[in-house]
């Protein structure tokens, strides 16, 4: 499943900033604002890719000798 978020606004100004605030909530944009033709503006982002930890090799209990 995808997820995507929207931001939609009187203007470009609003539609911006609604974006910025995603922005620093850890989305990624993937559309920066338009104006689409029934006259509002529209941005779109999505969460930011995540890096997984790196799988560790289980190397057992350490032993001192």
């Amino acid at each position: 499943m995808a997820i995507r978020v929207g931001v939609q606004a009187d203007s470009e100004d609003e539609c911006a900033e609604g974006l910025a605030q995603l922005v620093d909530a850890g989305f990624v944009p993937v559309m920066l604002p338009k104006l689409l033709t029934d006259n509002r503006w529209m941005a779109r982002a999505v969460p930011a890719p995540t890096t997984k930890a790196p799988i560790r090799e289980d190397r057992g209990p350490s032993t001192s000798g």
